[in-house]
């Protein structure tokens, strides 16, 4: 049977991600491609890698009748710059939100970049407000607090998703957290994750709240961080956020920090409240992106579902660290 996708089976199955791509790179002169799909930043390590292997200016020059781009898995936001520097005229970006337990929803109106919830396909929902009183610091469900229908949703308040599923799920905390931008077309974003938040002092700094502010520094800069991550550290001067930014290692780690700081004051009051008090500046490491893919090599994670983490515990923080000293240290 004729196949109308690409790279095919064969190719799809080769285990190793960059002999992977060496193949499609080498093939993608022969395909006529229209539409991708994936998560943003293993696809524009793809586009990437298509252009530099055939000596392109722009991925329309090899595939000129590309249009659509269907992403998720990560946000979009802060590779949406990227990604308009490797096409020759504007793509159709849309974003799904898709877990293993099921389709929850997608970005139905080009213009809004909200995903409408699916209310028709196998999935009871529920919400329970994502706060203290229902979740601890660590993100973990407390008791039995009560959980909404959908028709009980407000706008602009943060809840963790529980699904029910007609394939056995029953109840489960998928683990993202989400906030309702139009109640009525019951479309929402995905803010971040329940473990995944930065809160030492009460700032209570959501990914959303990151991958914005990242987005924003890019700009203010005119700078691709294709990867980032954050976790909290205790200084003798008291708690901070320490960043590890993957983009051009010339630029300049301190203006990062003092335009990330300004960004997220900004983007979130209670951030802004805690910087003015008890939490200190952050702390800014620029590092090439090539290392955040050799800790996911590392990790045996490599390939087109793997995610880096946005936030990371202490133990895992200390590992990093220490992986990043032994790739950037001076000989």
């Amino acid at each position: 049977m004729h196949s109308f996708s690409r790279p095919g089976n064969r190719i799809q199955a080769i285990p190793d991600w960059n002999r992977r791509l060496d193949i499609i790179a080498r093939n993608a002169p022969k395909w006529d491609i229209g539409f991708l799909s994936g998560i943003p930043s293993w696809v524009q390590l793809m586009i990437e890698k298509v252009i530099a292997y055939n000596k392109l200016d722009n991925i329309h020059e090899i595939w000129p009748n590309l249009q659509v781009f269907v992403h998720g898995g990560i946000a979009f936001e802060p590779h949406r710059k990227a990604f308009d520097a490797l096409m020759m005229r504007p793509m159709i970006y849309i974003d799904t939100y898709l877990a293993s337990e099921g389709y929850i929803a997608f970005q139905n109106r080009p213009e809004t970049r909200s995903m409408a919830l699916i209310l028709n396909n196998g999935i009871f929902h529920e919400f329970i407000p994502f706060n203290e009183q229902n979740f601890t610091p660590e993100g973990i469900l407390k008791g039995k607090p009560d959980a909404l229908t959908v028709e009980n949703i407000e706008e602009n308040v943060e809840y963790a998703p529980v699904i029910s599923t007609c394939a056995g799920s029953w109840r489960y905390l998928i683990g993202d957290t989400v906030r309702f931008t139009d109640s009525e077309r019951k479309e929402l974003i995905i803010t971040g994750r329940t473990k995944h938040f930065l809160s030492v002092t009460g700032e209570h700094l959501s990914v959303d709240n990151m991958n914005q502010g990242i987005t924003l520094v890019q700009d203010d800069l005119n700078v691709d961080v294709k990867e980032f991550t954050v976790a909290a550290v205790l200084t003798p001067a008291g708690f901070a956020h320490r960043w590890y930014i993957g983009c051009d290692p010339s630029v300049d780690a301190q203006v990062f920090s003092q335009l990330l700081d300004k960004r997220l004051r900004e983007l979130n009051d209670d951030y802004a409240t805690e910087r003015d008090n008890v939490l200190r500046t952050p702390q800014v490491e620029v590092v090439p992106p090539q290392v955040f893919l050799e800790y996911m090599k590392k990790l045996g994670k490599v390939g087109g579902q793997a995610k880096f983490p946005r936030v990371m515990k202490k133990d895992q923080f200390t590992e990093w660290e220490a992986f990043v000293m032994t790739k950037t240290q001076k000989a």
